[in-house]
Order: structure tokens, then sequence, then C-alpha cells
């Protein structure tokens, strides 16, 4: 069992519901990823979802976007990301780690070359925006030979062969989008994704986990009561970015904490 899978498992058991936060890795600056990931789990993070950054993030809203900028200003690479989870796992060897961006950084370097790379660093789980399940099996067939689950996106307008196309190569969990457009938009539908999440987990059979456009603790909250998990990113960031350098870590430890409180404040519906 995969250390994702003994994640989540060990949450459902004691009735809890994943908080897996997304930051950029090399934003504001390398130096910063590394602590930020331990910051983030001393607030209640039960995964991690690490940015990798990429010029061209089409799924991401300005917030993420202005963060893969800042980060590739920097001349943050995916060797330098991989490297970053190596580094945090010298202190940290429960928290899981998804490695999440795009096929482009990943096929410069070589498939093989990289879940390899990922794997011996101590990552858990990579999710690409780009590769549709579809077309996307020798992909998976590498990446889980070395121990990495596969996660995919599945959104409001997936259809039923989408969603059996993930069924059969994805794996940790399912990374529900929310909304219809990118990242940090729009107002989340409680009721909408109530209906799909139980249809999704029944076909996939693995945990669903929501995210673009968690805001604060009550959406948090809200979504807690009916998935798996809850996703946050665009919010941390702004946090990030609102804040002096020695507030960093700090503000967002007390953004992230507020919200893991409100989720296990959720009453689960059965």
């Amino acid at each position: 069992m995969s250390r994702i899978a003994q994640t989540l498992s060990a949450l459902e058991s004691a009735g809890r519901k994943a908080l897996i936060p997304f930051v950029t890795a090399g934003d504001p600056d390398l130096s910063v990823t590394v602590p930020l990931m331990h910051t983030l789990v001393e607030a209640g993070a039960d995964v991690i979802e690490l940015g990798v950054p990429f010029s061209d993030p089409m799924a991401d809203g300005p917030t993420i976007q202005r963060s893969s900028e800042r980060a590739l200003l920097k001349k943050v690479s995916l060797r330098q990301v991989i490297a970053a989870v190596a580094e945090f796992r010298t202190r940290n060897t429960t928290t899981p780690v998804v490695l999440m961006g795009y096929a482009n950084p990943v096929e410069a370097m070589g498939v093989e070359v990289f879940a390899e790379a990922a794997s011996a660093a101590g990552a858990d789980g990579v999710l690409i925006v780009d590769y549709p399940p579809e077309e996307s099996k020798e992909f998976a067939q590498v990446v889980r030979a070395k121990g990495l689950d596969v996660i995919f996106l599945l959104a409001p307008t997936s259809s039923d062969q989408r969603i059996r196309a993930v069924r059969e190569i994805g794996s940790g969990y399912i990374y529900y989008v929310s909304l219809k457009g990118v990242t940090g938009a729009g107002h989340i539908d409680i009721a909408e994704v109530s209906r799909r999440i139980p249809a999704i987990r029944d076909i996939v059979g693995l945990p669903v986990g929501v995210g673009f456009g968690v805001r604060d603790g009550a959406s948090a909250r809200a979504l807690a009561a009916v998935a798996d998990a809850v996703v946050i990113g665009s919010r941390i960031i702004e946090e990030m970015e609102n804040s002096k350098p020695d507030e960093l870590l700090p503000r967002v430890k007390a953004l992230l904490g507020g919200i893991r409180q409100a989720m296990d404040s959720a009453e689960v519906l059965a």
C-alpha cells in the first residue's frame, strides 16, 4: 500500500478528511520551499501537492500563474523540485508528496528518468495536468513501476468514458475540479459537488479530493462533509504574496491551521 493510500485510509478510519495544500516549488524562492512544506504539515496538511513551475500553466488562474513566473525567474528546474522533496524527506518520512505540473518538463527530462528520480527522492505521486487518462497508459505503467501513484483530474464535464479511463490506470486519489474554469475562480456549487462525488467514487473506487475555489474555512468545511479530501492552493499563494518575508511562514500556518480546524468541525454525511 502506498504512503498516500495509507494516509487516506488512516484518516477514513479516524472519521477525518484529508487536507491537501498546493504550493509552487521555488516561490518566492527555492530556499523557502522546504521550510514551507514543513510549515504546511505543522498546520495540519495530510498530503502536499508540490507544483513544478511551468511557463504556460493552462489550468491555473492568475495567482498560481504568478507563482510559476516568480519561480521561473529564479531558474527553478524540475530537478531542483525533486531535490527539494529529498531534502524534505530528511526530516519527514510520513507525509505524502505529490508532484503536480505539466508534461513538457517531464518529457524534457524523460519519463523513466523522471520517475526514477522522483521515487528515489521520496515523492509518492504524480499529477500531470495535460496528460489525459485515455492517452496515459504507458506513462502510468512507467511511473507506477517506480512505486508512484498516478493521480488524475476529473471535472463536472467529465464523461463516463473518461471516468472509466481513470479507473483503469489511476491510483492514490482523484482530484475533482469543482468549477468550470481555472484555479481560484468562481464559487463552488456544493450541491453539484455532493451529487457528483458519490458516482465518481463508486466507479473509480478511489478517495475523491475537491479543489479549485476553496477560499476559506467555510467552503473547506462544506466540502469536507461530502468529499474525502479538500485541496487548497490559490488562497495560500495569495497569503504568501501579501506577506513580508519574515511573516510568510507564520501567516501560512495560521491560514491553513484555521482551515484544518474548520474541516475537523464538519459533520460527515452518511
